[in-house]
């Protein structure tokens, strides 16, 4: 479970040959898929004012309860996880943690006992400092308990942020609270908040220690449930592929954080844009979203059978951003690229205007090579197409859209001949 590799530190005064433990726990092969609370309902814990949207046992229940019956753990969605505000104010008299008895009155370990009934895997949230962004109490000085409790109530997942404690000391805490979840032989993913925590303060993280010792880590700032912040999100890691894209990959993945796919901030045709990006970028898909309420025309975009088969392609390359002209007629376009482990290419042109307009683009600009490809509309939209080597790809979109093609080989695609 724990890959051990070995450095000269000092031990006890003395100058020895120390073992430390680096994450290998065979877990997050692809992209971790499930649902998160944060985005949607925050830190509500006031369950007699809003009871179907504070944070507790019922809403956990009633969301686990959805995703199997509307499809989402058949698509893939397989973690539901509790963000902040699910503690109580104080630890226990043993010194461990206590989540909140009116809230979650049966406790973590049945909470968990039945997410795991329904075919989930149970998610939790913590903090490394002294308290947890919301002011619940964090895990520093209780580290090695801490592990222990949260392995005790059978957690699947574990998110770490970073409030309230010395961020020059992330370099070690992360590591070390990682191991301390290996000791506990319970396999548990690793999402931490170590990275973001290090960029906003103007610190350079160490990308290749991170993805040494977690699974799954934040980028950058919280995302919001608006088209902005999307659109934020996106040019900032664009900005930074570079040195984040080489340390994606089976077992770590970058995470630039919630799907707000199904909130009011977005519209279908935004949600599109996210859904699209973040399975180029080969990101976490956490749903954030009421189930209960969530319209139809959104669920359909987050169990798009098509595209989570690209966020979840095996090669597990983190494609990039490969075209986005400031100075041009087509300023207003970005075309995004991902290699994918058949062979093929995953491409999305997204479309920042606000009009109905058409457009084209050359094998060079979408960095593919020169031949001949069958095209397959992730969205549906269009019938499948070939792309002749010696042809420009054409389309039309209205505005702010996004075409989302899979790019198949003619050579490797039986169904060419039939074209």
């Amino acid at each position: 479970m724990v890959a051990p590799s070995f450095q000269v530190l000092v031990c006890g005064g003395l100058l020895v040959l120390c073992s430390i433990e680096a994450l290998d726990n065979g877990l997050a092969l692809t992209p971790p898929m499930g649902w998160l609370s944060w985005l949607r309902f925050g830190c509500n814990i006031d369950c007699d004012a809003k009871p179907t949207e504070c944070i507790s046992e019922n809403l956990i229940k009633r969301t686990a309860d959805l995703m199997v019956s509307e499809g989402y753990l058949a698509a893939g969605y397989e973690y539901i996880t509790i963000d902040d505000c699910w503690l109580d104010k104080d630890r226990g008299p043993d010194g461990r943690l206590v989540p909140d008895p009116k809230r979650f009155p049966s406790g973590m370990k049945a909470l968990a006992d039945y997410v795991h009934s329904k075919g989930l895997k149970f998610g939790i949230y913590e903090d490394y400092g002294s308290s947890t962004c919301a002011g619940y109490p964090g895990v520093e000085g209780h580290e090695a308990l801490d592990a222990e409790t949260l392995a005790s109530w059978d957690v699947d997942y574990i998110k770490l942020d970073g409030c309230n404690t010395d961020v020059r000391n992330m370099n070690k805490a992360y590591p070390a609270f990682g191991q301390l979840l290996n000791a506990t032989g319970r396999p548990i993913v690793y999402a931490c908040s170590w990275p973001y925590f290090l960029e906003v303060n103007h610190m350079k993280p160490n990308y290749t220690a991170v993805a040494e010792h977690c699974n799954v880590w934040r980028t950058w700032v919280d995302i919001r449930n608006s088209w902005a912040s999307v659109v934020y999100t996106m040019n900032w890691m664009a900005s930074n592929q570079q040195r984040l894209a080489p340390f994606a990959g089976p077992g770590h993945w970058n995470d630039p954080d919630m799907l707000v796919i199904g909130n009011s901030g977005l519209t279908v045709n935004q949600a599109k844009v996210q859904m699209a990006i973040w399975a180029i970028l080969a990101a976490p898909l956490h749903m954030s979203v009421d189930l209960a309420t969530i319209q139809p025309e959104f669920k359909a975009i987050l169990l798009n059978r098509d595209i989570i088969a690209v966020n979840q392609d095996k090669l597990g390359k983190q494609g990039l951003r490969v075209w986005s002209e400031t100075f041009s007629w087509r300023h207003k376009f970005q075309v995004w690229q991902r290699e994918l482990s058949d062979n093929c290419y995953a491409i999305a042109i997204v479309y920042f205007g606000h009009h109905h307009t058409s457009s084209f683009f050359t094998h060079e600009e979408l960095r593919i090579p020169r031949q001949n490809y069958l095209l397959q509309d992730l969205y549906n939209i269009e019938t499948d197409r070939v792309l002749e080597a010696h042809k420009t790809l054409t389309f039309s979109m209205n505005g702010t859209d996004v075409k989302f093609y899979k790019f198949i080989p003619q050579a490797f695609d039986v169904f060419v001949k039939q074209i």
